[in-house]
């Protein structure tokens, strides 16, 4: 079991083609779960799957929050395991959960070096995380 808040560094900041695989269990009783890029003024890329609200939220933070994206549908299920994998390639970070592909969000932060923490929080076991 891996703790969360989980935190690693990106060692030499974010590149296309490096990709983020995390493996884990959704709590029970989950309200939110957030996988952030963060940068060193804010976040580049925020999936951010509310339970609360049943769906999934995407955004960028620099001060403020930019307009929301919206997924289709709620890949994640209180109580079950999942699998997430985010790829980042030049122009977009793409998301696939359990295998299929749910969601591509383009680079709003476009300093892709200057990405250096990969982060997990929320209502969520972690069993494995592979960069």
């Amino acid at each position: 079991m891996i703790p969360v808040p989980y935190r690693s560094i990106i060692n030499g900041g974010l590149k296309p083609g490096k990709s983020f695989t995390v493996r884990g269990v959704v709590s029970c009783n989950p309200h939110r779960i957030a996988f952030n890029f963060r940068h060193l003024l804010g976040i580049a890329f925020h999936y951010n799957p509310r339970f609360d609200e049943n769906k999934v939220v995407c955004n960028s933070w620099d001060g403020q929050w930019g307009p929301e994206e919206y997924p289709a549908g709620m890949p994640f299920k209180a109580g079950q395991p999942f699998e997430i994998y985010i790829f980042c390639t030049d122009h977009s970070f793409n998301v696939c959960v359990n295998g299929v592909q749910v969601h591509s969000y383009k680079h709003r932060f476009c300093s892709l070096n200057g990405i250096d923490v990969f982060e997990v929080t929320g209502d969520v076991q972690i069993n494995h995380v592979e960069a």
